[in-house]
Order: structure tokens, then sequence, then C-alpha cells
């Protein structure tokens, strides 16, 4: 009986002792549920700031079980909010959806101790400050976006408290003032989004001590001074962007050490100096995206160039870089668009069979477009060369540029004729040689074989000295063009009937030359017309009275001509002021002097 007793009692003990864990964890449950005190303060004095929610999600806050709340995570033990999810774009069904908050951020979130993450991210009318004292109350926070708001005022000194922070995205707001020291104390983060901002001054230097960065975003601010001496202590960052800024002073030589860096944009400041990397094999080598352009460099490109392999997008226009362009250039096999232009570079470089964009554009080159170039023929997209003192002629080999689509060289001194390889470009989209010294006829560019009906639509020949081809308008494949210039050269004849096919062209320039004729009245066709200049011809006869079709004509110059007879009156001709028709003594009635009865 003894033993027996003993085991019920012992029964009976186990189990008062299962129903008292069960009960505990009831009550755990029953609390967390219920919302710390202070958890629910902050969230209904945030509610509370909250004008208009379009997406509804607060009207869910009913209650005191903030837990069960959208947007709402608690820990599992403790009970406490850990997480405040509230970002402008939510998915519904497939698709994201914007949503949007109207209201300003209740400081009251800092009650919020345990918070882990905040996300009121791209709520667009979200208004207010950041709470001063938000380093001081939220210790446990890790990711902290706010970015796409109205917030403004300055970043609070306390945000170097949050020691565990790994993520700060305040971009596309309205914060101005300086950025404080403090941040070189969040040695966690490893990624710092502030652009498209207002915040001036000058970058802390403790931003350097962030060894764990792995993106830098600053661009779009009022920031000035220098680039930190010691960036290049951010040994593992991938992405720097300090672009469209006011900085100043030299590149320091310490960015050679961002051994990981992928993407590095500078780009439209003020720096000065030469650019300082690489200097030897291997430094930079997974740099692949690099924006130098809109600032004051000078000196020569570095010839280790070469040595950064990754690169595939580079752009160092408008600086006063000089000198030749270094040969190692001609290794960067993964290089697709390279961007030189508004520089002072004296010789070409080597053919880059990988390239398929490049802009040398008022970089001071002298001599004849080089043979080498073909080696880029097969890849080659857009190839700008204007404004250089490129002089002989337009290589015959140039129809082998079969996937060009833009080419550009305007403002040389090229002469010979247009070779009958052009044809042969079936993708081009954009033709611009105005500004040469080329001669004979254009046939050949209305009679290129797009591969798209269409697909040249820009063409610019002016300031030449052809002399013919302008007859062949409307006859080719040629029929989608919108802007045609083929001002300031020597075309005679009669303006082609066949021009009225151009129903796409808003854009019609053959002023001075010496065409002569009357204006056909196909022209009116082209009801795609907004700008028509004619002046400086010999074109005789009347103004067809069809021409009061050309509704969205908004600028007309037909001076200097030998018009005759009555302008037709009505929109648009009538509105037009005297200088359009000035110069052809036979024209009458508005808004020239009336007609004689």
């Amino acid at each position: 009986m003894g033993s027996s007793s003993y085991l019920v009692s012992r029964a009976l003990w186990v189990y008062v002792m299962l129903v008292s864990v069960s009960a505990a964890e009831s009550r755990i449950l029953l609390d967390k549920e219920e919302c710390h005190l202070d958890d629910l303060k902050g969230l209904k004095d945030f509610k509370a700031s909250i004008k208009s929610d379009t997406s509804g999600r607060l009207e869910t806050w009913t209650g005191e079980r903030c837990c069960i709340w959208d947007g709402v995570s608690c820990d599992n033990k403790t009970g406490r909010v850990n997480k405040l999810y509230l970002p402008g774009f939510i998915t519904s069904g497939d698709a994201p959806d914007q949503t949007y908050m109207e209201g300003w951020l209740s400081p009251s979130i800092t009650l919020m101790v345990s918070l882990e993450v905040i996300d009121l991210s791209a709520l667009s009318h979200l208004t207010g400050q950041i709470p001063p004292q938000i380093g001081f109350h939220l210790p446990k926070l890790r990711e902290l976006t706010l970015f796409g708001n109205r917030l403004s005022g300055s970043l609070p000194e306390s945000i170097g408290k949050l020691s565990n922070l790994e993520g700060l995205y305040l971009h596309e707001n309205s914060f101005s003032r300086s950025l404080p020291s403090s941040l070189g104390s969040l040695k966690s983060l490893r990624r710092l989004y502030l652009h498209t901002n207002q915040f001036s001054g000058a970058i802390p230097e403790s931003i350097t001590n962030l060894t764990n960065m792995l993106s830098l975003d600053l661009h779009q601010n009022s920031l000035t001074g220098n680039i930190p001496a010691d960036i290049g202590n951010l040994q593992f960052l991938e992405e720097l962007d300090l672009s469209n800024n006011s900085l100043s002073g030299t590149i320091p030589s310490s960015i050679c050490k961002l051994t990981f860096i992928s993407t590095m944009y500078l780009n439209t400041n003020n720096l000065e100096g030469e650019i300082p990397f690489p200097t030897i094999a291997g430094q930079m080598s997974a740099l692949k995206f690099l924006r130098l352009q809109n600032n004051r460099l000078s000196g020569r490109l570095p010839s280790a160039f070469g040595f950064l392999t990754s690169l595939q997008r580079v752009s160092l226009s408008n600086n006063q870089l000089e000198g030749p362009i270094p040969y190692s250039l001609g290794t960067l096999r993964s290089l697709s668009e390279l961007y030189l232009d508004g520089n002072n570079f004296s010789e070409w470089l080597l053919g880059l069979p990988s390239l398929s964009q490049i802009y040398l554009a008022g970089c001071g080159i002298r001599g004849e477009i080089p043979d080498y170039l073909q080696k880029a023929s097969s890849s080659l997209q857009v190839l700008d060369l204007s404004e250089n003192h490129l002089t002989g002629e337009i290589p015959t080999w140039f129809g082998n540029l079969t996937q060009i689509w833009s080419l550009n060289l305007s403002r040389n001194s090229l002469t010979s004729t247009i070779p009958k390889t052009i044809t042969n470009l079936g993708s081009l989209t954009v033709l611009d040689i105005h500004s040469n010294k080329l001669t004979g006829t254009i046939n050949e560019v209305f009679h290129i074989q797009s591969r798209f009906e269409g697909s040249l639509t820009y063409i610019d020949l002016s300031d030449n000295r052809f002399t013919s081809g302008i007859e062949q308008i409307g006859r080719g494949s040629q029929t989608g063009i919108q802007y045609l210039n083929l001002s300031h050269n020597h075309f005679n004849g009669r303006i082609p009937t066949l021009i009225g096919k151009l129903k796409s062209v808003d854009s019609l320039d053959l002023s001075y030359n010496e065409l002569s004729s009357q204006l056909p009245i196909s022209l009116a066709n082209a009801h795609s017309l907004e700008r028509l200049k004619l002046q400086k011809n010999q074109i005789t006869g009347n103004i067809p009275n069809q021409f009061l079709n050309l509704r969205r004509l908004k600028e007309l110059d037909v001076s200097d001509n030998l018009l005759v007879g009555r302008i037709p009156l009505g929109k648009p001709l009538s509105d037009f002021p005297r200088s359009t028709y000035s110069g052809n003594k036979g024209l009458c009635g508005k808004p020239l002097d009336p007609c004689m009865s």
C-alpha cells in the first residue's frame, strides 16, 4: 500500500505541475496578445497621427491585441512588438500596388523599445522628423527604412547609438543640414542610402570607420568639401555613389584599396586633379561601372586603366583630360560603353571588339577615321565622333557596321561623298553628318535597306556641299522620317512631289539651297509637320490653299523666295509673323499688306 500510495501521489504531483505550467503559458500568450502598454501607446499614437490610409491596414488596429494587427509583429518569447512593417508598396494579387498614408511620424514609436525593423517606406505623404532621441530608445533596431516620404529636419546625433543597425534607408525625402559625425559609430552598418535629400556640409571623416559597409549612396544632395581621405578603409564596399553634389578637391589615392568595388559614381561634382587609380594590376578588379563625367579632372588617363579588367561602362565626359588614349584600353574585353567626349585627347584608341557605344565628341581628335575601328564593327551600336577635327573620307567599311543605330560624324572636316555601302546599315535610326565638306549625291541615304519599316527617323545632312539626290525623298523605303534637315547645301530643281509620303515628319528644313519651281500640294499631306523651313531658295508660284491642313504647324519660314499671290486665309498660316513671308515681293494678305483688288 505504501508503494501504491507513493505512485498515486507522484502522478498527482506531476499532473498539478503540468496544469500549472499550462496555465502559466496561457497567461503569457494572453499577455502577448493583449500587447505591452508602451507598445500599445506607441502604435495608437502612430495611428492617431495618420489622417488617411489608402491601404486600409490601420483599420485593423482595434482593441488591445496588437500582435495580430496588420503590419505589426511581436517576439514569440517576450510578446513585445519587434517589427513595424507598413511600406507603401504592397502586393495585391500578383501585382504590386502603391498605397499612401497622409500624416506625420509620431515620436511615440520610440516607446516600442524592442523594435528591430521599421519600414514606413514610400508612403509619399508622411511628414515629420526622426525622433531626436531615437538612438537612446531603440537599441535593438537593425533596419530603419523611411525612404520615399516627405520627412524633413536633421539626422539626429543619437542615431549613432543604434549599434545593431545594418540598414539605414532615408533617401528621397527632404532631410537637411549636415551629416552627424556619430554615423561613424554604426559599426554594424552595411547599407547607407541618404541620396536625394538636402544634406549639406562635408561628409564626416568618421564614415570611414564603417568597415562592414557594402553600399554607400549620398548622391543628389548639397554636400561640399573633400571625399574623406581614408575612404579606402571601407574594404568591403561594393557600391559608392557620391554624384550630383558639390564635392571638391582630389580623388583620394586610398580609393585604390576598394578591392570589391563594382559601381563607383563620382560624377557631377567639382573634383580636380588626376585620376589616381589603378596603380598596379589587381586593384579594383571588380569595377564594372565608372562615372567621373562633369568634373574638373585633368592630366592623362592612366596607362594602367587596362588593369580594370571588369569594366563594362565608363564615362569620363566633360573634364579636362588630355594626351593620348592609352593602348591598354584595347585589352578591356568586357567594355561596351565608353564616353570620352568633352576632353582634349590627342590620339585614337585601339579597336575594342566588345564596344557597343563609343562617345568621343569634342575630344580634339585629328586626322582620318582609322581603319582599326573595323574591329568593333560586329557589335558597335552607337558611334559619336562629332565636334572633332576629322579629315578625309567616310570609309567604305562603314557599311559593315550592321548593328549601328546612331551614327554622328557632324562638325568635322570630312570630304568626298557618302559611300554607297551605307545602304547596308539596316539598323540605323539616327544619321547626323551635318557641318562637314561632303559633296555629291545623297541618293543612298534614302535607299538604306532598313530591317524594320520606318526605322530611320532622324537625318541631318545640313551645312555640306551636296548637289543632288533630293529627288529620292519618298521614293525609297525611308518614309518614317521624323526629322529631315538638308539646309545649307547646293540642291537645285524642284521639291519632289513624293515628299508628301513622309507622314511622320515633324521637322523639315530645306532652307538655303537653290530649289525652284512651285510648292508641291502633296506637302500638305505631311499632317505631322510642326516645323517647315524653306527660306532662301528660288521657289515660285502660290502657297497652296491645302497648306491650311497643316494644323500642327508651329514654325514656318518661306521668306526670301519668289512666291506670289494671296496667302491662304486661316489658321495656322494667318497667325505667323510678317517675317515668315518677307522677301517675297509678290505675296500679299494677312499678316502682310492686303492684296490689291
